[in-house]
């Protein structure tokens, strides 16, 4: 009763409001300064990308980053990797690749991606093995094995797992405004502005939107100034995105230029194909949702509405038993 009385007190309920009132306030003035200027720093590592696309041949371009050269990584990780040699011992023809696509770029990402490829399996191994020591004496051999080989396992494949699932987020970013900075780029093309003023325009107008898009639009940019062939631009531009999308775009893009075609024509098809695209996989989430939902209705549902059918039932009957 003490505890209903507190609850229901008026100056409790007013001193509540009150406090919720006052940290309102404090997480509403504090929110801009605590923000982080995302389009700043992509810019900057676009910005980067860049200086290194001018200072570089095209033999240099062709060849790709061939080495780490660790300098934006921690001293202690770029140490550990050079000594071990972790980037022969664990080499990975596709991460450069997967990287880019993640939206890392430098070779601090590959010396730090080398780091955890060799450092989780001993962590998550040592994680296992202190588990298996002070609380699974009950547990018989084989399962203390598989515990250790799990968590090596786990730690082993966890870099991967994370990047992809980076690049899958980040992908879902970009084509859900890719459609409309098409649709813009039409309008900029039709104008009379070059493809690379395009780019940039439209790149700056997204950029609110999506950050990522911007970001590439930005790269492509540079990219089409300083490569030695224009379809290299495009065709990098498809490979970092990993979308059947941007792929056909990129395609027509180049055949445009390649043929003399008008290239306001082929973003005009192009921007009606990618809008039919984001619309069927609106439909295919919006199909799937009925398989999701039946599990949760189940567990959750079920038992609350036979709750609220017999329960009624269920009490009148211990009322009549009990009367008798």
């Amino acid at each position: 009763m003490d505890i209903v009385e507190l609850l229901t007190d008026p100056l409790t309920i007013a001193g509540v409001l009150a406090a919720g009132a006052c940290f309102a306030t404090v997480v509403t003035v504090a929110a801009p300064v605590m923000s982080q200027d995302k389009l700043g720093s992509r810019l900057k590592e676009v910005a980067k990308k860049r200086e290194e696309l001018r200072k570089k041949s095209r033999a240099e371009l062709a060849k790709g980053a061939g080495t780490l050269q660790h300098k934006d990584a921690n001293s202690f990780v770029k140490e550990l990797v050079s000594k071990l040699n972790l980037q022969k011992a664990l080499a990975d023809d596709t991460l450069n690749d997967k990287l880019i696509r993640a939206g890392l770029r430098g070779n601090a990402a590959q010396t730090m991606f080398y780091f955890y490829r060799a450092a989780l399996p001993i962590a998550f191994g040592a994680i296992a093995i202190f588990y298996v020591l002070m609380f699974g004496a009950s547990m018989q051999l084989h399962l203390k094995l598989a515990a250790v080989v799990g968590g090596i396992a786990l730690g082993f494949y966890a870099p991967n797992l994370y990047l992809q699932n980076l690049a899958d987020t980040r992908r879902t970013k970009i084509m859900q405004a890719f459609p409309d900075s098409l649709d813009m780029m039409l309008i900029c093309v039709e104008s009379g502005m070059s493809i690379e003023l395009a780019l940039q325009r439209v790149g700056q107008e997204i950029a609110p939107a999506s950050v990522e898009l911007a970001e590439e639009f930005a790269l492509t940019t540079a990219e089409l100034s300083y490569l030695p062939e224009r379809r290299m631009a495009y065709e990098n531009l498809a490979r970092r995105t990993n979308h059947p999308g941007v792929k056909a775009v990129a395609m027509a893009l180049t055949q445009a230029e390649k043929y003399g075609t008008p290239v306001g024509q082929a973003l005009r098809v192009m921007a009606k194909e990618n809008r039919e695209l984001r619309l069927s996989e609106a439909e295919k989430k919006a199909a799937s949702l009925p398989p999701k939902l039946t599990v949760p209705m189940i567990v959750f549902f079920l038992p609350v509405l036979f709750a609220v059918i017999i329960g009624p039932a269920i009490i009148q009957v211990n009322h009549i038993l009990a009367n008798q």
